[in-house]
């Protein structure tokens, strides 16, 4: 496989199975609860947001080039990678030949586990400038830059997304709903303001066995 080659299939979609999800409650301090679509116990209602873990992404990195390598841009004293004074970390990926940077953080955790947990964060924004993955960072950036700038959903937003919580749930192609609605209210789906009518759109499939 030529340097260029490998290059292209970086920016080659993931495997489903190699794809998880990460729960985001739509609000801060929304209530717990059992989530019917992954199971967990978290905020309600949620997006589900994609994600390559760290050894589905060093899989891919030693599938276009063995010999892939990263570096921490500082070395401290000790010999060891410096971290700086938010916990996170730059490095400089090298894959076919060509390096990037990228900077990742614990996001939280701490010990062993945060310093893990930093380097594969940066190993995963530092491919994501070779493309890998590309398509999942864009849903995740879009809600992290509305959370960064204090925004929140507007009712109709929460009541659609807690509409497409229900419908994979429930194995429903989201098509049906959408046309459902279009033939209840005249309007679409993705532009009403009736926070109400989508609400019970989403009991009426809540109740489907």
């Amino acid at each position: 496989m030529t340097n260029l080659e490998g290059l292209k299939k970086l920016r080659e979609p993931f495997p489903d199975h190699q794809v998880n999800q990460l729960p985001k409650p739509l609000q801060k301090n929304a209530e717990k609860g059992r989530c019917r679509e992954c199971g967990g116990w978290h905020g309600l209602p949620a997006l589900h947001l994609d994600y390559v873990g760290h050894a589905a992404l060093t899989d891919r990195f030693l599938e276009v080039d063995p010999e892939w390598s990263w570096e921490p841009l500082a070395i401290g004293a000790d010999g060891l990678p410096v971290f700086d004074r938010n916990g996170g970390l730059w490095i400089r990926l090298t894959i076919c030949g060509v390096s990037r940077l990228g900077y990742g953080d614990a996001d939280g955790k701490s010990g062993g586990n945060a310093i893990k947990e930093a380097i594969g964060d940066a190993l995963r924004n530092a491919g994501m400038r070779f493309g890998a993955a590309l398509e999942l960072w864009h849903k995740g950036d879009l809600h992290e830059a509305a959370e960064a700038q204090g925004q929140t959903l507007s009712p109709a937003d929460e009541a659609r997304a807690a509409l497409l919580e229900t419908l994979r749930s429930k194995g429903i192609d989201p098509k049906d709903a959408v046309a459902q609605f279009r033939q209840d209210h005249g309007v679409e789906l993705r532009d009403s303001a009736d926070v109400d009518a989508i609400k019970a759109l989403a009991e009426q499939y809540r109740g489907q066995r």
